[in-house]
């Protein structure tokens, strides 16, 4: 195979290495580039993570720099391992890649997904933002209630210490502070603890899966980005949103993960036209014929349900979902609206830090602020910039307590939101025969 550059975001990249090339003697890894994720870059993949062929650890190097790497490293494959990109733009770095002179590779699902000796339910999605972690806690609480050990596995977000990231386990709040989680990692942790579900995440998901498989009836799989599963699904349940209909041909590997659909669920179809979920619903059903289609509702509501009423509003939402996600907004401001706020206050013109440059890059943000704390630059960023807000109330769409994480003069309501069954038979129904089938399979 040669000498090899993986191009990622600190997830995908590391578990496609550690999989595919960790020990393959014919194939040299020289570098990991890194995209999407702020912060990421000129860091080291270090030897205790990368094995004894790689004594000095992998560079992570930015992705800008993907053709001096091909042309100086004389690379002869440059492999894609990120999610929720364009088609087109998988394609125009591809065509960097080629004319550097290196072939191109987009590993697939059968190469990269782990088998495990307990059932699995995928929950996956077509693009970021469609309620993944919802309906994943929604169908783990169903199988608990069943009487069933459920362990949740999260797709990576080490954005630390890759060593201590290794292989996390997170089932009370001391588990998140001894490991100094951001913002985005609570956003996806905090509501398992709450739950009362251990979720397991990190970087070697053979040691994750593992440690998942010692206390679990059934694993679920909670996907981030619309990723491919990590871990080979035995019912894989996949999100497509109806705010977004015409999306599920449109970006990689989002219609990979539709085309690989058990199931499909249409979210969102509370707050979507009935136009848009038709047309969302005969996409699914020409996609992959045979695969039943289920609606889901989203309500969101405020902890204080007249908190916003008369109010001059700011609001914060969930910054994945508003940044590589394509989203204008999110639960904060429909919580806000239908609450009756007087005024969404633009947050824009008082943005520090950070989040100036996240708004050069995503102008379709308005309104809204993403939660955006990958590191402690950018939370500062977002304090500054909410404590300079004209307003008397910031509403958090985030699935965190913002309040307690950041130092905010103005008080904070939290809109929270959940996944609801919106049609017949439900999800919840197809899950349950699974279920029962499985009882004579596992």
């Amino acid at each position: 195979m040669g000498k090899i550059v993986i191009v990622g975001a600190a997830g995908r990249d590391f578990h496609d290495f550690n999989v595919l090339y960790r020990e393959a003697g014919d194939a040299r890894v020289v570098a990991f580039t890194a995209a999407q994720i702020p912060g990421i870059e000129d860091r080291i993949y270090p030897p205790a993570l990368a094995g004894p062929a790689y004594p000095d650890g992998i560079p992570i190097r930015p992705e800008s720099e993907l053709a001096e790497i091909c042309a100086s490293e004389s690379v002869d494959e440059v492999v894609f391992a990120y999610s929720d990109v364009l088609h087109a733009d998988v394609m125009h770095l591809a065509s960097r890649a080629m004319a550097a002179g290196a072939d191109v590779r987009l590993p697939g699902p059968t190469a990269t997904m782990l088998a495990s000796r307990r059932p699995v339910i995928a929950v996956s999605a077509v693009r970021t933002g469609c309620g993944k972690s919802q309906t994943a806690r929604f169908l783990a609480a169903r199988l608990r209630s069943q009487g069933h050990r459920v362990v949740a596995i999260r797709h990576p977000m080490p954005y630390g210490d890759l060593v201590r990231q290794r292989a996390q386990r997170f089932s009370v709040e001391a588990d998140l502070v001894a490991a100094a989680c951001t913002i985005e990692e609570r956003e996806e942790y905090e509501p398992w603890v709450a739950l009362g579900i251990p979720i397991h995440a990190g970087i070697d998901y053979a040691e994750i899966l593992q440690a998942a498989e010692a206390e679990a009836d059934f694993i679920v799989w909670d996907g981030g980005n619309n990723d491919l599963p990590f871990v080979r699904p035995d019912l894989h349940v996949v999100l497509a949103d109806a705010l977004r209909p015409g999306h599920v041909r449109t970006h990689h590997p989002g219609e990979v993960v539709a085309r690989m659909a058990d199931v499909f669920v249409v979210a969102k179809t509370d707050m979507a036209t009935a136009d848009a979920v038709a047309e969302l619903e005969a996409d699914l059903r020409a996609l992959v014929p045979g695969a039943p289609v289920v609606r889901a509702a989203s309500p969101v509501q405020l902890d204080s349900p007249d908190s916003a009423r008369g109010r001059r509003v700011v609001v914060v939402d969930d910054g994945p979902t508003l940044t590589h996600g394509g989203m204008a907004y999110g639960a904060g401001y429909v919580a806000a609206v239908q609450g009756g706020a007087a005024e969404i206050v633009d947050p824009w013109p008082g943005a520090a830090g950070s989040l100036l440059r996240m708004r050069e890059r995503y102008p379709h943000l308005r309104n809204v602020l993403p939660a955006m704390g990958y590191s402690a630059e950018q939370c500062a960023a977002l304090q500054d910039t909410l404590n300079r807000c004209d307003a008397d109330l910031i509403v958090a769409g985030t699935p965190i307590d913002l309040g307690q994480l950041l130092d905010l003069e103005l008080p904070v309501v939290r809109a929270r939101y959940r996944y609801a069954e919106a049609s017949e038979p439900g999800l919840g129904e197809i899950v349950d025969a699974f279920v029962a089938r499985s009882r004579s399979e596992f």
